[in-house]
Protein backbone atom coordinates (compact mmCIF):
# COMPACT_ATOMS: atom_id res chain seq x y z
CA UNK A 1 0.00 0.00 0.00
CA UNK A 2 1.41 3.60 -0.85
CA UNK A 3 2.06 6.01 1.74
CA UNK A 4 -0.31 8.27 0.88
CA UNK A 5 -3.05 5.01 1.47
CA UNK A 6 -1.67 4.77 4.50
CA UNK A 7 -2.28 8.61 5.42
CA UNK A 8 -6.12 8.32 4.58
CA UNK A 9 -8.40 7.88 7.88
CA UNK A 10 -11.72 6.73 5.48
CA UNK A 11 -11.60 2.79 4.71
CA UNK A 12 -14.15 3.55 2.15
CA UNK A 13 -11.28 5.53 0.25
CA UNK A 14 -8.23 2.82 0.74
CA UNK A 15 -10.55 0.17 -0.36
CA UNK A 16 -11.45 2.39 -3.66
CA UNK A 17 -8.27 3.43 -3.77
CA UNK A 18 -6.71 -0.44 -4.00
CA UNK A 19 -8.90 -1.05 -7.46
CA UNK A 20 -8.91 2.35 -8.58
CA UNK A 21 -8.25 2.36 -12.15
CA UNK A 22 -8.94 1.25 -15.28
CA UNK A 23 -7.75 -2.26 -15.60
CA UNK A 24 -8.20 -3.59 -12.16
CA UNK A 25 -11.91 -4.42 -11.72
CA UNK A 26 -11.47 -6.38 -15.28
CA UNK A 27 -8.16 -7.87 -13.96
CA UNK A 28 -10.20 -9.02 -10.71
CA UNK A 29 -13.13 -10.46 -12.96
CA UNK A 30 -10.62 -12.29 -15.03
CA UNK A 31 -9.73 -14.17 -11.88
CA UNK A 32 -13.00 -14.40 -9.89
CA UNK A 33 -13.75 -17.08 -13.06
CA UNK A 34 -10.43 -19.01 -12.53
CA UNK A 35 -6.41 -18.82 -12.03
CA UNK A 36 -5.03 -17.12 -14.67
CA UNK A 37 -1.28 -16.94 -16.33
CA UNK A 38 -0.20 -13.58 -17.72
CA UNK A 39 -0.93 -14.50 -21.25
CA UNK A 40 -4.48 -15.19 -20.70
CA UNK A 41 -5.26 -12.30 -18.92
CA UNK A 42 -3.44 -10.16 -21.67
CA UNK A 43 -5.38 -12.13 -24.59
CA UNK A 44 -8.95 -11.49 -22.50
CA UNK A 45 -8.37 -7.69 -21.34
CA UNK A 46 -8.50 -6.01 -25.00
CA UNK A 47 -6.03 -3.03 -25.44
CA UNK A 48 -3.92 -3.57 -22.36
CA UNK A 49 -0.15 -3.07 -23.28
CA UNK A 50 2.02 -5.48 -21.53
CA UNK A 51 3.55 -2.66 -19.65
CA UNK A 52 0.21 -1.56 -17.81
CA UNK A 53 -0.78 -5.28 -17.02
CA UNK A 54 2.44 -5.82 -15.11
CA UNK A 55 2.08 -2.36 -13.21
CA UNK A 56 -1.19 -3.49 -12.38
CA UNK A 57 -0.54 -7.06 -11.44
CA UNK A 58 2.36 -5.81 -9.40
CA UNK A 59 0.35 -2.83 -7.49
CA UNK A 60 -2.43 -5.84 -6.97
CA UNK A 61 0.20 -8.05 -5.47
CA UNK A 62 1.96 -5.56 -3.58
CA UNK A 63 -1.65 -4.80 -2.18
CA UNK A 64 -2.65 -8.24 -0.91
CA UNK A 65 -5.43 -8.93 -3.68
CA UNK A 66 -3.82 -11.42 -5.76
CA UNK A 67 -0.80 -13.59 -5.38
CA UNK A 68 1.67 -15.23 -8.08
CA UNK A 69 2.51 -18.62 -7.91
CA UNK A 70 5.95 -19.64 -10.35
CA UNK A 71 6.68 -22.72 -11.70
CA UNK A 72 10.11 -23.64 -11.48
CA UNK A 73 10.28 -25.59 -15.49
CA UNK A 74 10.81 -24.84 -18.47
CA UNK A 75 9.33 -22.57 -20.26
CA UNK A 76 8.56 -20.52 -17.13
CA UNK A 77 5.34 -21.02 -15.85
CA UNK A 78 3.69 -17.86 -13.81
CA UNK A 79 -0.23 -18.41 -12.25
CA UNK A 80 -2.10 -15.16 -10.88
CA UNK A 81 -4.96 -15.92 -8.33
CA UNK A 82 -7.23 -14.09 -5.80
CA UNK A 83 -5.77 -14.34 -2.32
CA UNK A 84 -8.44 -14.32 0.81
CA UNK A 85 -8.81 -10.47 0.52
CA UNK A 86 -8.98 -10.62 -2.94
CA UNK A 87 -12.13 -13.10 -2.77
CA UNK A 88 -13.46 -10.83 -0.05
CA UNK A 89 -14.06 -8.33 -2.26
CA UNK A 90 -15.98 -10.12 -4.83
CA UNK A 91 -19.21 -9.38 -3.47
CA UNK A 92 -18.09 -4.78 -3.29
CA UNK A 93 -17.00 -5.32 -6.94
CA UNK A 94 -20.01 -7.30 -8.02
CA UNK A 95 -22.26 -4.70 -5.77
CA UNK A 96 -20.38 -1.79 -7.98
CA UNK A 97 -21.15 -3.41 -11.23
CA UNK A 98 -24.82 -3.86 -10.22
CA UNK A 99 -24.71 0.00 -9.12
CA UNK A 100 -22.87 1.09 -12.68
CA UNK A 101 -26.08 -0.62 -14.47
CA UNK A 102 -28.39 1.50 -12.55
CA UNK A 103 -26.39 4.65 -13.13
CA UNK A 104 -25.86 3.88 -17.06
CA UNK A 105 -29.41 2.98 -17.24
CA UNK A 106 -31.04 6.35 -15.62
CA UNK A 107 -28.32 8.57 -17.06
CA UNK A 108 -27.75 7.44 -20.32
Amino acid sequence: MSDDKKKTTCPAAIALEAIRGRWKLLILQQLYVRVNRFGELRRALDGISEKVLVQQLRELERDGIIQRKIYTQVPPKVEYSLTPLGRNLRPIVEGLHEWGMRYLSENG
